[in-house]
């Protein structure tokens, strides 16, 4: 589902994008090849079948934690898009410190060498998660940010470091907050959108499993597709130094997609809630002003989204394993002989 040529111009020939091989990442490398830019992914897993066959990309392996790795990656571009690192909110419960280094640490990376390869663009995917407990709606960019999750914390720390960046050096960055994505390619191991949740547990003609109320929890889902879209805006359009979010303006609620799914299938969906949380059953709805004021609007509605992702899944597809986790149990105390405690300080990554 293509809905080119309505893309902005773009003043670089020559782009990088860290992560991807990943979801978003495959899309916006796609969307790239399609302008004919000359693209190099940078992410350390293998390029996949699908963007070999593009022209003009290129793949280099990279660990971004690694400083003279991320220099040599992005050598040669005339602007990045920063999409690397964990996204799993669930990952960054279970592993804090991981996801600080592959968020935080990586972010940081990237910035210091775009400003020393002088590179004329950096467009940083950021996440609505920043924003934690809404308590407004909808959200604006000025919001205070409360994450309540390590991963909006790591998200959060990349914001502010390439911020200072900017405010200190002039590095020309620009940030989006991404809010609820789905779209074809999504890994059901990992990915806990609600979108392709819900039409993976009914194409499997099972009940769908909800988290909450299912008409308070609320959220603004945008198409990947779009999603890259409106990074292409920030890239060529965006302001130095600000942040917009990346939504559509729509919210919508559990009991409501569940009823778009019905329609996208052609027989109703059935939700199992499970209201013992209620910890995310608020809006997640963006105010989408800035980002419109560039001249971007969303393309995709969720009815053709959710119809023509029907026809990609088939009959029953991989169900979802991936699952939201808000806390975890305290971990046993640890005792560290002088030795232990030095390998930890070794392992340690510094920015």
């Amino acid at each position: 589902m293509h809905h080119g040529p309505h893309l902005p111009e773009t003043p670089y020939a020559s782009v990088a994008v860290t992560g991807g091989a990943g979801f978003v990442g495959r899309h916006l490398v796609t969307a790239l090849s399609l302008l004919s830019l000359k693209v190099t992914v940078v992410d350390h897993a293998p390029l996949p079948a699908e963007l070999e066959a593009l022209p003009g990309v290129s793949h280099v392996r990279a660990d971004l934690r690694d400083y003279g790795e991320t220099l040599l990656a992005l050598q040669g571009a005339d602007a990045v898009f920063h999409l690397a690192g964990n996204a799993s909110g669930t990952e960054s419960v279970a592993d804090p410190r991981r996801d600080f280094q592959l968020n935080a640490l990586g972010t940081c990376n990237v910035g210091n060498a775009c400003l020393e390869l002088g590179v004329r663009r950096l467009v940083y995917l950021s996440s609505a998660i920043v924003y934690g407990t809404p308590l407004d709606s909808p959200i604006r960019e000025d919001h205070p940010t409360r994450p309540f999750l390590p991963y909006g914390a790591s998200k959060l720390s990349g914001e502010l470091t390439l911020r200072s960046l900017y405010a200190t050096a002039g590095l020309p960055v620009v940030i989006g907050r991404s809010f609820v994505v789905y779209g074809p390619g999504e890994d059901p191991r990992r990915a806990g959108g609600e979108v392709s949740q819900f039409l993976r547990w009914h194409l499997n003609e099972r009940p769908i499993p909800v988290v909450g109320d299912i008409d308070l929890k609320r959220r603004d889902f945008i198409h990947v597709e779009d999603l890259c879209r409106a990074m292409l805006f920030l890239a060529a359009r965006g302001a130095d130094g600000e942040t917009y979010n990346l939504g559509t303006g729509t919210a919508v609620s559990m009991r409501e997609l569940a009823a778009a799914v019905g329609t996208a299938t052609g027989r109703p969906a059935l939700l199992d809630a499970d209201t013992s949380s209620l910890a995310d059953s608020f809006t997640l709805l963006a105010d989408v002003t800035r980002l419109t004021g560039l001249g971007f609007a969303p393309r995709i509605p969720l009815t053709e989204g959710l119809t023509a992702l029907t026809s990609l899944l088939g009959a029953f597809p991989e169900v979802p394993s991936a699952r939201a986790v808000f806390r975890r149990e305290a971990p046993a105390r640890r005792v560290l002989t002088a030795g232990a405690a030095a390998g930890v300080r070794e392992e340690a990554g510094t920015c």
